[in-house]
């Protein structure tokens, strides 16, 4: 599937939610479950969940890979960095406009059918990709457009996939599980941006796309084994318009969803700067090759996977504002650092501790937007986040490829940066009556 949900919408259990419950429009609340250390590996004893953690991980990678071959590709193509910018756009806007219809139609479908077809369109799309650059017949604007049509997939996958999974383990798993899949998507992440890094300049940007359709074999037959099984799909009496302003109603009428909202958006438009302008920093700053993109990509990735070790002692001592805003204090340094630098002797370790807050920051604002809410809308909630979050990460990606062809790519930088420390001051003093 290559789904960023792990990264960006992380599963927890029903047993905290409880605790941490706004105003849910008269949504029943499932009684609180006792708490108990669940080792890391416990979820895969489950052979369902088992078999799609493993296939996901290669569909991440094969994500990750296109991903990287995209911008790399797009930044070759044109020397614009607004242009290169357009394919984080490309990637986020369907999410943006497809969002809340996808948390609905997750309430109602069968979803090992949905997640096998929704799955099958994305892998067209990356094997389409493949064809139109073998074939010659390649530029910027049929790739964007394709990223975008992969981006349609993505945002209906989501809310589907998020639902889906946590049904497939315990109740008291769900929060290993979720650790298992962010897990899986940071190693991914680390992977294939630097194999894809290797592998652009020798076999050429329509391999690495066909990697990626391939990588959806494994998702494809883990869902056709599950969809044949015929199980039955929970019976929807609300029409559709009900279903919507149910979720919208539950989301905007809780006051700390609101304020979680604000922040996400906030934050996304800001941080959205480094992924966007990375490739036309390589290019015209650092005057180097997709190996290094690709490096230092996986440099991202590896600070994520190295977080995962020390973030539960982090937050076992620091409450969700004070590692919020210590993470951003962290990332907008690194953005502006980077404006300042051209080592990659300095570049590599400081995009590790750049990675690592990444990880804080996304996986706190996740599971405060989780933990708002009961199972019972947890998809259309969920699906309102995602709408804000791409909403961010779109203007964010378009501005800062404007201010970079117009003041330079390292004056784009410092200046996401100085707009990242600027969320973690109003953070600091706007959350001490309102916390996450």
């Amino acid at each position: 599937m290559g789904s960023e949900a792990t990264y960006t919408v992380q599963t927890m259990s029903e047993s905290s939610s409880s605790a941490h419950l706004g105003s849910t429009a008269g949504i029943p609340l499932s009684p609180p479950l006792p708490r108990r250390k669940v080792p890391l590996t416990r979820p895969l004893r489950h052979a369902r969940y088992r078999n799609i953690w493993l296939a996901n991980m290669v569909s991440n990678m094969g994500t990750w890979i296109q991903t990287f071959a995209s911008a790399w590709l797009v930044a070759s193509l044109s020397k614009s960095a607004s242009i290169t910018s357009l394919v984080q756009t490309a990637t986020y806007v369907p999410i943006f406009l497809f969002a809340l219809l996808a948390g609905v139609v997750a309430d109602a479908v069968h979803r090992p059918k949905f997640l096998f077809f929704c799955n099958l369109y994305m892998a067209l799309c990356a094997g389409t990709m493949a064809v139109l650059v073998t074939t010659g017949r390649i530029a910027a604007t049929p790739v964007l457009i394709l990223t975008f049509c992969i981006g349609i997939g993505t945002a209906f996958i989501w809310p589907a996939w998020q639902a889906a999974m946590s049904g497939l383990v315990e109740p008291d798993e769900v929060e290993a599980a979720a650790t298992l899949n962010n897990l899986s998507y940071n190693l991914s992440a680390i992977i294939g941006p630097a194999l894809g890094g290797v592998l652009f300049g020798w076999i050429g940007p329509s391999a690495l796309f066909l990697a990626n359709a391939l990588s959806f074999a494994g998702l494809l037959g883990v869902y056709w084994a599950w969809w044949q099984e015929r199980t039955p799909q929970a019976t929807v009496t609300e029409a559709f318009g009900e279903r919507f302003l149910c979720g919208v109603k539950t989301a905007f009428g809780c006051a700390r969803y609101r304020r979680i909202l604000r922040n996400v958006c906030s934050v996304f438009f800001s941080t959205i700067a480094f992924a966007s302008l990375l490739p036309v920093f390589v290019r015209d700053v650092l005057h180097m090759q997709s190996s290094t993109y690709g490096t230092l990509m996986g440099c991202l990735g590896a600070g994520a996977v190295i977080a995962a070790f020390f973030l539960p002692q982090v937050r076992a001592r620091i409450d969700k504002s004070g590692v919020l805003a210590g993470a951003l204090v962290v990332y907008g340094l690194m953005l502006v650092t980077m404006s300042l630098s051209r080592s990659l002797l300095l570049l590599v370790p400081l995009i590790l501790c750049g990675g690592m807050a990444w990880s804080a920051t996304v996986s706190t604002l996740n599971a405060a937007a989780q933990l708002s809410f009961p199972a019972a809308v947890r998809a259309r909630t969920l699906s309102i986040y995602l709408f804000v979050m791409s909403g961010g990460y779109v203007a964010g990606s378009v501005f800062w490829g404007q201010v970079a062809d117009r003041f330079g790519v390292r004056a784009a930088l410092a200046a996401a940066g100085a707009c990242v420390l600027l969320n973690a001051l109003i953070l600091v003093s706007g959350n001490r009556k309102n916390p996450l």
